[in-house]
């Protein structure tokens, strides 16, 4: 595709990729069989490079049900997504909805894509966040026109993911496809910086540092397989330690996640390698 008619994410998403894309250019692999993404998010490098053979997954039913929604039936969902307002009272009704998980059953997949896909174009920052009972959580934002439904794009992604595999489960699933040449990147929630800096809530399961021990050992497991790999995570003496036999590289991100204003900026990421 062209830079013209190529899909970009259509959510956005806390350590979404978009902004470190080239830097990262340059370690993609040139070639591989298989693309695999355990952690999809908003999917910013499988929107780069538009593998021609791909699985991607992710723990998150709310985020994998808009995949394959706009995969299958991104007509409704366009049409779903045009009924929506852009207004506080009507954006805490639509938030409210999951907090009755019988209500919420009842909604149909289109209805389930169109509330995630409006809450995080309406929402505060683009966050998409829930609490430990699985509630959205993220207030009102302050947006001057929201582009709530991107008609556009929505249609060029469903056209991409229509020969893409798409799974609900967690990282570890990647070991079912994974062989030999296929080229897999992880981007887990990162291991926080300190105390205060946990921000793994894009489900209601916390990412903690036994999780991030047993993505290393699913990493070792791809690299004996021969696979490509590529991880992105934190700066962070633990990530560092953690990966040390394997090639680190540095990357600089401007990062809007922190609450304090003064703490945003550039800060230091890992890539690592196999």
């Amino acid at each position: 595709m062209t830079q013209n008619t190529q899909p970009h994410p259509f959510l956005k998403w806390a350590g979404g990729k978009r902004q470190l894309i080239s830097q990262m250019d340059k370690f993609f692999p040139k070639n591989y069989n298989k693309y695999i993404e355990p952690f999809i998010g908003g999917g910013a490098v499988f929107f780069y490079l538009l593998p021609e053979n791909s699985i991607i997954s992710d723990n998150n039913p709310d985020l994998v049900n808009c995949y394959n929604v706009i995969k299958e039936n991104v007509e409704g969902l366009i049409k779903s997504l045009k009924k929506h307002r852009y207004e506080k009272d009507y954006y805490y009704k639509i938030r409210a909805l999951d907090r009755d998980q019988n209500k919420y059953a009842e909604l149909s997949d289109i209805e389930k894509a169109s509330r995630s896909i409006y809450l995080n174009k309406s929402g505060y920052n683009g966050l998409y966040r829930v609490n430990s009972k699985g509630f959205f959580n993220v207030p009102f934002g302050r947006h001057k026109n929201p582009k709530i439904c991107d008609e556009e794009n929505l249609r060029k992604v469903s056209q991409v993911l229509k020969n893409v595999k798409i799974y609900l489960g967690s990282f570890e699933v990647c070991l079912d496809f994974a062989e030999k040449g296929d080229f897999i990147y992880l981007d887990p929630p990162y291991f926080p910086l300190s105390d205060t800096a946990l921000f793994t809530s894009y489900t209601k399961d916390i990412f903690d540092k036994p999780s991030q021990i047993k993505l290393f050992e699913v990493f070792k497991e791809l690299d004996r397989r021969g696979c490509n790999l590529m991880l992105s995570n934190s700066y962070s003496e633990f990530v560092l330690d953690l990966y040390k036999d394997f090639k680190i590289v540095t990357l600089r991100a401007k990062r809007n996640i922190n609450s304090n204003s003064q703490k945003r900026g550039l800060i230091n990421e890992v890539l690592i390698l196999n």
